[in-house]
């Protein structure tokens, strides 16, 4: 961890710096309060403050707040010779994480950064596990035996080691969230906490208190101070799903978090600082929506630093049967189940399917092949009806409009989470999707 040291007295300054450099830890020192500051806007960044209470004249619950205005996950630990009851309350109060006295030993300040540290693991955790909760789904790797998404890796690799805001275009289910998760792993950040935001998830008011938080009072139901996900995302990568869904409104206040680190929590004046990186992703035209006027022209400029387009499943027919192999191990081992292969006839109808809803209707058509399959293998019949040999259409082929319309309908809604992602896809009225489907249904 990197520790940050704050007193006014060289030798206690010295002791904690010798003791803390013996656990292994970084650690760099400030005397007063706008060292203090300098030090964690230049530094990028520290895990644990270890600050004093009386700084000479200055006080340090004062400058508690003003670290964490900063950093907002940044855990700071009192130590002070003027220990009592009062106090520590209040600097508990004001967002302190732990209080000890001085002097203090070495096996004191070993167990309680030793504590912040495990605490720190687990909020990471917690943070990483939230992202994850929205849908249990098998791991995809980013293996590839396409040209095109073999590229797109290769560029994400590189700029991984950046800090630059990267944008990732590409339909629905081609696998944006998990090329973001990639790219943090392989970043500088891996280390910190990777933070997913649904942008078309919620109202513009739950969305900026989601973002960025917001204080007791600040509207009704608030009855606790929130961080957000910004503050939860500080010194890691924050993911932003779907960025062509975000209102107007929360966009002015995004633009200014790329453009100077700062946003304040919904309800509260005072801004804070995050220290982030930004990956957004959205399967919409965010240049037209920019000529509409329903994205704003600066910061698609500032999202769209480097600029990822993640090919369709279609286009990469040689990474199916793997791609499939690998649910189909997880689902059977998930249900219970026996199968665990995939027929030549099913393996062939999969690489001919054209995969409008991408890898999430792959998953979806061998999740249902799971559950519905009887032996140790499926089959061409397990599969959904739509990806059957009888039923895949080619344009060009002798085919009615009105079928190849009917199946692409039915492709599109089985690869997307709701009618009205799937209408959006379509770019119909979901009142329309709905009936269209109860007729689907029927026939």
């Amino acid at each position: 961890m990197r520790i940050l040291v704050v007193d006014d007295e060289r030798n206690i300054r010295n002791t904690f710096r010798v003791a803390i450099e013996a656990f292994g830890h970084d650690v760099e020192v400030a005397a007063n309060a706008a060292d203090a500051l300098r030090l964690l806007k230049g530094a990028g960044g520290f895990d644990v403050a270890l600050l004093d209470l009386k700084l000479s004249q200055e006080s340090g619950l004062d400058l508690l707040c003003d670290l964490l205005a900063l950093s907002p996950r940044l855990t700071i630990v009192m130590v002070t010779a003027f220990a009592s009851i009062e106090t520590a309350v209040e600097a508990m109060r004001r967002g302190a994480f732990d209080y000890i006295p001085k002097p203090c030993t070495p096996e004191q300040i070993r167990q309680v950064l030793a504590r912040a540290e495990k605490t720190r693991r687990l909020e990471n955790r917690v943070a990483e596990l939230e992202s994850r909760l929205s849908s249990e789904a098998p791991d995809i790797d980013l293996e590839t035996r396409s040209p095109a998404m073999q590229k797109v890796i290769d560029v994400a690799a590189r700029a991984a080691d950046s800090e630059a805001t990267i944008l990732l275009l590409g339909e629905s289910g081609t696998g944006k969230s998990v090329m973001a998760r990639t790219i943090h792993h392989q970043s500088p950040r891996r280390g910190h906490a990777f933070v997913t935001v649904s942008c078309p998830s919620l109202s513009r008011e739950l969305l900026e208190s989601e973002l960025f938080g917001h204080v007791k009072g600040a509207f009704t139901g608030a009855l606790t101070d929130t961080w957000g996900k910004v503050a939860a995302a500080d010194g890691g990568t924050l993911f932003l799903d779907e960025i062509g869904d975000l209102p107007l409104e929360v966009q002015s206040r995004l633009l200014r978090l790329l453009q100077e680190r700062e946003y304040e929590r919904v309800g509260e004046a005072r801004p804070r600082k995050a220290n982030v990186r930004v990956v957004s992703a959205t399967n919409h035209d965010l240049k037209a929506a920019v000529a509409a006027g329903r994205f704003r022209e600066d910061l698609f400029y500032r999202l769209n630093v480097i600029c990822l387009t993640l090919p369709p499943l279609r286009e990469r027919a040689a990474d199916i049967p793997r791609l499939a192999e690998r649910m189909l191990a997880f689902f059977a081992a998930h249900s219970g189940k026996p199968a665990t292969k995939l027929s030549p006839e099913a393996r062939t109808s999969l690489e001919r399917h054209p995969w409008p809803g991408n890898l999430r209707e792959l998953r979806n058509v061998i999740e249902r092949a799971v559950i519905l399959s009887a032996g140790d293998s499926i089959g061409v019949a397990d599969l959904s009806e739509n990806v059957q040999p009888t039923s895949v259409m080619r344009l060009g082929g002798h085919f009615t409009l009105e079928s190849i319309e009917n199946e692409h309908i039915r492709g599109v809604i089985a690869g997307t989470h709701s009618l009205d992602e799937a209408a959006s896809v379509l770019g119909i009225d979901p009142a329309t999707l709905y009936r269209r489907r109860r007729k689907l249904e029927l026939t």
